[in-house]
């Protein structure tokens, strides 16, 4: 699970500007963002840098769950 949405929300950014900068479509984005897709490690990577956050931000941490 991710925080892509979360993170875009907290930042006023839309998923259209995301995919445009990541040069993918829309629904792909929209599929990361409601994780319905997760984005490779190199993807998350890209969008961590092109939303000025630390990929470790964008990922939900689940060690405290169990």
């Amino acid at each position: 699970m991710n925080r892509i949405k979360d993170v875009l929300q907290e930042k006023g950014i839309k998923q259209t500007w995301l995919a445009e900068k990541l040069g993918k479509s829309f629904n792909m984005v929209n599929d990361y963002c409601n994780n319905r897709r997760q984005p490779t490690i190199e993807v998350l990577y890209q969008i961590a840098k092109i939303l000025s956050v630390s990929p470790k931000e964008l990922l939900n941490d689940q060690s405290n769950e169990h």
